[in-house]
C-alpha cells in the first residue's frame, strides 16, 4: 500500500504548506473583468451550478441562464430567466471564486493555464506564510454590474472588516487585477473613511485606469472571443457575449475617458460607402473620437435584438448605462488617497495592445452600420499588456510609491516571476517554498517618487 499523495494522479496531489507567519498583515486578493467565478442559483429550489467559467456546456447553460437586461430603476443587469439568480460563491474565504475559474477535476488534470486565475500568487503567498482566512482572503464578486453598484461595495467592505479583524486589528494590504482597481478607486472615493481605516497598502496590476479603448470599443460592436480554432467549440461564443456585453454597466465604464489627455485619441473608424449605387464602391473613411463613438454605436447597435424563450429582446445601445457611467467616471475622478496609506502600481509592457479599431476596407466598405457587428475588426497597436493599453494603466492619477512596467500579458501578470518578486518586496515577505531565478524584463518607472500622469 503507497502511503502519501498518490503518483497516478498528480493533480489531486496535496501542496506542501510552508511555515504560517503570525505576523503578517493580511492581504486582501480582488480580480478584474471575468475574474471571479459566478454560480447560476436557481430560486425555486436553491441548487447552484457553475455558470462562468465552465468549458462543457458552456454556450447552451451561459445564453439560458447569464442573459441579461439592465434595469435603470435600480441600476442592476438582472438576468433574462426570472428563475435564475446569479451568486459568487464564498468558499474559502473567498479564495475559491478567483483561484481555478473551472475547478472541475478534468481541467486539473489537463491543466488548463487559461483558467488558472489568482491560483499561483495564491500559492505564491501561502509559501510566504500566509495562512487562508487569518491574513489571506479573496473577494470576487458579480462582474457584469457596475464598479460602484451598493452590493459590491458592501461586499467590500464586509471583507475588509473580516480581514481586519481576522488577523487580530491589522490594517489590510489588497492587490486587484483589472477592473479590481476600477472598483476599489470607486469604493475609496465612495467610502474614503472606511477605506483609511482598514487598508495599509494598496498594490493595483493592470488597471485600466483611463479605459481599454480597443478592446472594450469593439466589445460593444462585436462581442468578446476568449478562445479560438477548435477549443471555441466548447467555450461561450462571441455572440452570446456580445449580447451579455450590452447590458453590462461595467463595460460601458472602461470605455475610453474622453476628458483623459491621450497621446492620441483613441478611434473607431469606419470605411463607408459612399452612394447606394450597387456599381460604385468608392469608400471613405470616417473616424469617430470617445465622444463621436457614442454614433456608431447607437446606430450599429439600433435594431440588436436577441431571441429569448420564443420573445424577442431588443439589446439597443443603452443610453441610461451611457450616463451611469460618466457619473462612475466623475467618481472615480475625485478619488484621493488618504495619507498614511501606500499605493504602488504594476502595468504590463510589451504586447500589441488594440486601440485604434477599424471596420470595413476601402475594397469592402460597409454600407449600413448594422453591419459592424457581423465583421471582424481590424486594429491598430500601442504598447500595452494586450488588453489595456500603458498609457492608461499608469494614469492612476493618485500619488504612487512605485509605478512598474513588466513585460507580461493581461491574465499572464498573475503569475509573472517578476509580479511576485515586487509583491514580495513591497509587502516585506519571501517565499519560504521556493526560490524564483527567472525574471522578465522590468521597466522601473518610479519606485520612490510620484510620477505626473
Amino acid at each position: 500500500m503507497v502511503k502519501g499523495d498518490c503518483a497516478l494522479f498528480p493533480c489531486f496531489r496535496s501542496k506542501k504548506s510552508a511555515t504560517i507567519d503570525e505576523d503578517l498583515d493580511p492581504v486582501l486578493l480582488i480580480s478584474g473583468i471575468a475574474g471571479s467565478i459566478l454560480n447560476a442559483k436557481d430560486n425555486r429550489t436553491g441548487i447552484e451550478t457553475r455558470l462562468w467559467v465552465r468549458i462543457l456546456l458552456a454556450n447552451m447553460e451561459f445564453k439560458k441562464k447569464a442573459l441579461s437586461i439592465y434595469n435603470p430603476k435600480t441600476g442592476y443587469t438582472e438576468s433574462l430567466n426570472k428563475n435564475i439568480q446569479v451568486v459568487v460563491p464564498q468558499d474559502d474565504y473567498g479564495l475559491y471564486a478567483i483561484d481555478i475559474l473551472d475547478p472541475s477535476w478534468l481541467i486539473k488534470c489537463l491543466h488548463v493555464k487559461d483558467v488558472y486565475h489568482f491560483h499561483d500568487m495564491i500559492e505564491m503567498l501561502v509559501g510566504c506564510g500566509y495562512k487562508k482566512g487569518t491574513t489571506l482572503f479573496g473577494y470576487g464578486y458579480d462582474f457584469r454590474q457596475s464598479n460602484r453598484i451598493d452590493k459590491a461595495m458592501d461586499g467590500l467592505k464586509d471583507k475588509l472588516s473580516t480581514a481586519y479583524k481576522s488577523s487580530g486589528g491589522r490594517k489590510v494590504n489588497i492587490i486587484t487585477h483589472s477592473m479590481g482597481g476600477l472598483l476599489v478607486l470607486c469604493f475609496l472615493s465612495l467610502h474614503h473613511e472606511v477605506f483609511a481605516k482598514y487598508v495599509n497598502k494598496w498594490i493595483c496590476i493592470a488597471c485600466p485606469f483611463q479605459g481599454a479603448p480597443g478592446c472594450i470599443n469593439d466589445s460593444l460592436l462585436t462581442g468578446l472571443q476568449f478562445v479560438y480554432g477548435f477549443q471555441s467549440c466548447f467555450f461561450v461564443s462571441r455572440w452570446a457575449m456580445h449580447q451579455l456585453l450590452v447590458e453590462c454597466p461595467s463595460i460601458y465604464e472602461m470605455l475610453p475617458n474622453p476628458d483623459f489627455k491621450w497621446k492620441k485619441q483613441p478611434e473607431i473608424q469606419v470605411w463607408r460607402k459612399q452612394t447606394e449605387n450597387k456599381e460604385d464602391s468608392s469608400a471613405i473613411l470616417e473616424s469617430y473620437g470617445p465622444t463621436e463613438s457614442v454614433l456608431v454605436f447607437e446606430e450599429a447597435l439600433r435594431n440588436n435584438e436577441l431571441n429569448y424563450g420564443g420573445n424577442s429582446v431588443a439589446l439597443p445601445f443603452n443610453f441610461a448605462i451611457l450616463r451611469w457611467a460618466i457619473k462612475t467616471r466623475q467618481i472615480l475622478n475625485n478619488a484621493q488617497l488618504p495619507d498614511g496609506v501606500s499605493f504602488y502600481n504594476i502595468f504590463g509592457t510589451s504586447f500589441d495592445t488594440p486601440f485604434d479599431v477599424c471596420y470595413g476596407s476601402e475594397t469592402s466598405p460597409i454600407e449600413q452600420m448594422s453591419e459592424i457587428c457581423h465583421s471582424m475588426p481590424l486594429y491598430s497597436y500601442v504598447d500595452g499588456d494586450g488588453s489595456v493599453p500603458s498609457e492608461s494603466a499608469k494614469a492612476d492619477g493618485l500619488p504612487a510609491v512605485a509605478r512598474v512596467g513588466v513585460g507580461a500579458g493581461h491574465r499572464g501578470l498573475l503569475s509573472d516571476k517578476t509580479v511576485f518578486q515586487l509583491i514580495q518586496e513591497w509587502l516585506g515577505v519571501i517565499d519560504k517554498s521556493k526560490h524564483h531565478s527567472k525574471t522578465s524584463r522590468v521597466i522601473d518607472e518610479c519606485f520612490t517618487q510620484n510620477i505626473a500622469t
